[in-house]
């Protein structure tokens, strides 16, 4: 007895053809094991040119970012011009006198304006200035930055959502991204990020340039690859915020690094400094050191006073 058996080859019949083939019983018919192997290959290969194609969007900026020419003045905000009064902040005047006292206290040997140096975290923009290599990590729905310094996760949302109605403030903040742009391939030339919702304390860099205590900071950025060198990585930074008299906008540069190697930056297990009634000191060999000249002793009240033996 012969039987007939329906085989829809993709999908259902709303979707694709219908192949009607009789099969005696017991036998695999050679036409319809020939068929599945091929749409079962034409569906693979359709599967992967569309990763591949949705991969082909995006600018090759994945990998290790390093900030160029390391050392000098690429430490400072503005990597362009000069540390300290040399980076013409555009402060208000209030911020101008604190970075004017955090120059002071810098240059003393202090350390009190730099929230790092208890190790916390770096924050925005300030992680920005990749003190050690940035890795970059892109998918479709969230671009993540890495640091290893002070170690922070930067994500960087683009799967199209608004603004939270609350944003619980965190160092890194919270950032939204847009993909604008393309080439003549379809690629996207540019990620545009806007990041709110951070806590501080924060400095803008390790001179101590302020931003404001009610952390109200808002920073937007333009990240986008050199046209005529693939291995550089342009960033222009826009930072509004209280402490200055207008948008502050900078471009910081960084080189690919095709070989990196990630070291562990653990603060906490190596730092030597301590905040004490807003006096920074060194701890050296087990004892208490000041950092500058003329530094006062703590105040030792509740500690038990040593008897005097006579």
């Amino acid at each position: 007895m012969r039987r007939r058996e329906l085989v829809t080859l993709v999908g259902d019949a709303a979707a694709g053809p219908v192949v009607w083939l009789v099969q005696q019983p017991g036998k695999v018919h050679p036409q319809l094991l020939a068929t599945t192997a091929l749409v079962v290959l034409l569906c693979m290969a359709i599967t992967a040119a569309v990763a591949v194609n949705d991969d082909e969007r995006y600018p090759a900026i994945g990998g290790a970012w390093a900030r160029t020419g390391r050392g000098g003045n690429t430490a400072a905000w503005d990597a362009t011009k000069p540390a300290g009064l040399g980076q013409q902040a555009p402060l208000t005047p209030e911020y101008q006198a604190i970075f004017e006292a955090n120059l002071a206290d810098r240059a003393a040997g202090g350390q009190e304006y730099n929230p790092a140096i208890l190790c916390l975290p770096a924050g925005m923009p300030r992680i920005m200035v990749a003190y050690d290599p940035l890795e970059i990590i892109i998918t479709p729905q969230v671009s993540y930055i890495r640091s290893d310094h002070l170690p922070e996760t930067r994500r960087i949302y683009t799967d199209g959502r608004d603004w939270p109605q609350t944003l619980p403030p965190t160092f890194a903040g919270y950032s939204i991204g847009r993909w604008v742009g393309s080439d003549n391939e379809g690629r996207y030339q540019t990620l545009e990020v806007e990041t709110r919702g951070m806590k501080g304390p924060r400095a803008l860099d390790v001179n101590g340039l302020p931003l404001h205590r009610d952390n109200q900071t808002i920073v937007t950025e333009r990240m986008f690859v050199d046209q005529t060198d693939r291995d550089l990585l342009h960033n222009q930074i826009t930072v509004i915020d209280h402490a200055y008299a207008r948008p502050w906008t900078v471009m910081r540069d960084y080189r690919r690094e095709a070989h990196p190697n990630w070291v562990e930056n653990n603060c906490a297990a190596g730092n030597h400094y301590v905040l004490i009634q807003n006096e920074t000191y060194f701890i050296s060999a087990g004892h208490l050191m000041p950092t500058k000249k003329n530094q006062p002793v703590p105040e030792l009240r509740n500690f038990d006073q040593p008897r005097n033996p006579n």
